[in-house]
């Protein structure tokens, strides 16, 4: 079935909710903008990349993002992306998160939302359409919500700092070595990193490398490959941190 894919088009439907399917090819993106709905941003295949101006998230097809009405974001695919968007009206998204959340997708959760697709715009309320509907907000606000994202700053030396990280994740430089990169002593930059991302430099560094390492193997990449791209000096020690970070290992990932 054909249908808009202009999110403008799904922000005043007569529904609560309006899905929407929009095909992407790799290195596709999608410049900062905001939805007055609320937003569910989820992938059936590919990864994206999700950029908001507190966070950074990736999203592969075992997880969506949930972003509320108004946050603005942008987003780049990797690999052919089959976005499947539902837009939700705020009075409907009730008892979802305030700030943005990754959600894990069951099966359950997953087979709704491809089926909402076929539901037309202004699906029956009593039919099918509204009861497949009504069930993805009552999963929604059951899925458990996962600590993946990656808080970003906003002091500009400290954002320069995190950005090279975010693209050189395998860098082994210190602390001491980026203070006198971005002008800022090794003190103001701990105390910086804790107050405007709550954590340290080191727990930082590490949640940007397993946020990495799941595009990387949902992208398909073999697990020694992703700990060297990620300055792992072995496969063993990149799953040690991937276990105590996620509670499995990366081939249990990969096997889910």
């Amino acid at each position: 079935m054909n249908r808009s894919t202009n999110p403008a088009d799904y922000q005043a439907v007569p529904r609560p909710v309006a899905a929407m399917p929009k095909d992407f090819r790799d290195g596709d993106t999608i410049a900062p903008h905001q939805h007055r709905r609320a937003q569910l941003i989820y992938a059936a295949t590919g990864v994206m990349r999700v950029t908001t101006e507190t966070g950074a998230f990736v999203v592969p097809p075992q997880r969506a993002l949930w972003m509320p009405s108004g946050v603005e974001h942008s987003l780049r695919m990797e690999g052919v992306v089959a976005m499947r968007t539902l837009y939700i009206e705020p009075q409907a998204a009730r008892g979802m998160p305030r700030d943005c959340a990754v959600v894990e997708v069951s099966e359950l959760l997953r087979a709704l939302i491809l089926a909402a697709m076929d539901e037309p715009v202004e699906y029956e309320r009593n039919g099918r359409g509204g009861l497949i509907f009504r069930l993805i907000l009552r999963e929604l606000r059951a899925a458990p919500r996962l600590r993946l994202s990656i808080p970003l700053p906003r002091d500009p030396r400290l954002l320069r700092l995190c950005g090279s990280l975010l693209r050189r994740p395998d860098s082994g430089a210190t602390l001491d070595d980026w203070a006198g990169q971005v002008g800022a002593s090794t003190r103001t930059l701990a105390r910086l990193f804790q107050r405007e991302t709550g954590m340290g430099f080191a727990a930082w560094r590490t949640q940007a490398r397993i946020v990495e390492a799941l595009s990387l193997l949902s992208a398909g990449a073999p697990v020694a490959r992703v700990a060297s791209r990620l300055g792992y000096r072995s496969a063993s020690a990149f799953g040690q941190v991937f276990r105590r970070s996620l509670g499995k290992t990366p081939r249990q990932y990969l096997e889910r």
